[in-house]
């Protein structure tokens, strides 16, 4: 079953409304800004293992936690904000998804001096397949399995998926542009 069918029969109203709002504007939609691009790959290492209503729930708390997402911030995080972090009970407090944000912030700051930003980083791979994509991420990032890479790359649209031709939300990823749809 598609997230595009699921959404329907959920209930209460609340948990349906939690996944539309995400559903409706943001998954699949195109990602520009480079630290909104590492929160999404933050919230999709903590999915890892969870249920994806758990992250939407925390979301703001990770927002919090995590500087707003702000790469150069967080990739300057002491050994205090990692126990800060790991004492936050608003977010997922598991050690190897706390270093790997941590890491993959620096890891991102010198993909932005290298290639202009990580979006940039980001298209020059492109197209790939999802193989491809995760050997890259493999190489580049910590915590990146198949499933974490996967449903990163196809919720910021690079990879076809996330919703189906007859989801009402479908024409307007497309006039997006996402990049899968530029092969």
């Amino acid at each position: 079953m598609s997230y595009c069918s699921a959404i329907e029969g959920m209930q209460p109203e609340s948990r349906k409304e939690l996944h539309k709002n995400y559903h409706d504007h943001h998954y699949g939609f195109p990602i520009q800004d480079d630290n909104e691009l590492f929160g999404r790959l933050i919230m999709e290492i903590n999915q890892a293992g969870l249920s994806w209503e758990t992250i939407l729930k925390k979301e703001e708390s990770f927002r919090n936690a995590y500087s707003n997402f702000d790469i150069r911030k967080v990739a300057a995080y002491t050994e205090k904000d990692r126990e800060r972090l790991l004492n936050d009970s608003g977010i997922i407090r598991n050690k190897l998804k706390v270093n790997a944000a941590i890491e993959n912030a620096k890891t991102i700051i010198e993909l932005q001096k290298e290639f202009g930003s990580f979006g940039k980083w980001l298209e020059h791979h492109h197209p790939k397949t999802l193989q491809e994509w995760m050997k890259i991420f493999k190489r580049t990032f910590k915590f990146t399995g198949g499933e974490i890479v996967n449903e990163f790359l196809m919720s910021i649209g690079y990879l076809k998926g996330a919703h189906t031709e007859s989801c009402s939300v479908y024409e307007k990823v497309l006039e997006q542009k996402p990049m899968w749809e530029r092969i």
